[in-house]
């Protein structure tokens, strides 16, 4: 059983991590600062779900007595990295890249605590079965996946009805690897 004495803060404003968070038990408050999420193209997938995290712990002067939790999800399909879309054109072209294809989830995740700084990642494989048109814009209308990397949330409509399986990590692909966080903050 985990017992933390420190008080846990949780920097992001996403729903699904603070959501993960209490199912897992654990008592944190939530604190945001504006961070530039650009990276160097050099980066892999992975190092970028790491770097991005590490720069969110990097926007806080961390009071050494607190643990600070930061993440950063990425989804990927053949090399190519998708974010969260700008606009409607723009889910649509992710959702239909997605359609019938395997693609992989990498969340990276910081743990800023007396001063250090540990960083992980985690990689889940996720299999969607083929979508047509309007199956696609019936998810943009209904479900508004413009703040989702990938422009989905597997704890939804395309989740249940489009994601076929995972090798991985679920918690992985909502945005928070908690299999391994807890293993981490357990160190702690």
């Amino acid at each position: 059983m985990l017992k933390l004495t420190a008080p846990i803060i949780l920097a992001s404003k996403s729903p699904r991590r603070q959501e993960l968070l209490t199912l897992m038990g654990l008592d944190f408050s939530v604190e945001l600062k504006d961070v530039d999420e650009s990276y160097p193209n050099t980066l892999s997938a992975p190092e970028i779900a790491v770097y991005i995290a590490e720069k969110k712990a990097k926007a806080f002067d961390a009071n050494p007595n607190e643990i600070i939790i930061t993440a950063d999800t990425i989804v990927a399909i053949n090399g190519e990295i998708l974010g969260k879309p700008i606009d409607r054109e723009e889910a649509q072209q992710m959702l239909g890249k997605l359609s019938g294809n395997k693609h992989e989830v990498y969340t990276g995740v910081s743990i800023n605590y007396k001063g250090k700084t540990t960083s992980f990642y985690d990689k889940t494989e996720v299999f969607c079965r083929v979508l047509n048109a309007e199956e696609i814009d019936h998810y943009i209308d209904n479900y508004q996946p413009f703040d989702k990397a990938g422009s989905y949330g597997v704890q939804d409509w395309f989740g249940l009805t489009v994601v076929e399986r995972l090798n991985g990590s679920y918690t992985n692909v909502m945005g928070l690897p908690t299999e391994k966080l807890y293993q981490y903050l357990l160190k702690i």
